[in-house]
């Protein structure tokens, strides 16, 4: 039998992995940033509050996790030791020789780091070097990129373009001809590209700020 702190204390803990706080990971799933607030967990007679199915499984959409991951939580189960990644730089990822055509990193002899929770076997992290992208990311800073998680619109992505630009922006929308990217920060233009000017789009799944 589940309890009610097991399931909330897993919600918690997921959002911490995750680097959410309760409310930020409440606003990624597409819901009202106050949902996960510890005062909504208790009815004002007392009554425990449960989350919903339905919120959970966007929980589960915003962060990449599996229903397994939540569970082992839940279940305070040991965690699965954390797999190594590929870490590429960001001026790296624009050359040549490290994706292939479906955006997945492919070779050998790259830097690797650990890192727990991701399901994907063809996530990678890069290393954000610049300021082109402040203030979310910083120089120095890590982001893990999913490419097989499915992207929808207000996610962040890494997106190439087949001159080899890679770009760290926010889906503002996209069409079967078009997508349009909004800037980070606020000092460069939003972009529009056409669909052939784009070698991949994948979705970034946590940042390490």
């Amino acid at each position: 039998m589940l309890s009610h702190d097991q399931i909330w204390g897993a919600i918690d803990t997921l959002a911490q992995r995750y680097g959410f706080t309760a409310s930020g990971l409440a606003r990624k799933a597409g819901l009202d940033a106050t949902t996960f607030n510890r005062s909504k967990r208790v009815a004002p007679d007392g009554r425990e509050r449960w989350p919903s199915t339905e919120s959970i499984s966007k929980i589960l959409a915003a962060t990449g996790a599996s229903f397994d991951e939540f569970m082992s939580v839940v279940l305070r189960r040991e965690p699965a030791p954390a797999r190594t990644i590929p870490l590429i730089g960001f001026a790296q990822a624009g050359s040549g020789g490290f994706f292939d055509d479906g955006g997945f990193p492919v070779g050998t002899g790259w830097e690797e780091v650990a890192f727990p929770g991701v399901a994907d076997e063809k996530a990678y992290a890069l290393e954000i070097s610049g300021d082109s992208m402040l203030p979310l990311y910083r120089d120095g800073d890590t982001i893990i990129v999913s490419p097989t998680a499915t992207v929808r619109r207000g996610d962040r992505v890494v997106v190439k373009t087949v001159e080899g630009e890679v770009l760290a922006k926010q889906l503002k929308r996209q069409t079967a001809k078009t997508v349009e990217l909004a800037s980070l920060n606020p000092e460069h233009a939003d972009r529009v590209l056409n669909n052939a000017e784009i070698a991949f789009m994948a979705r970034v799944i946590w940042a390490s700020q």
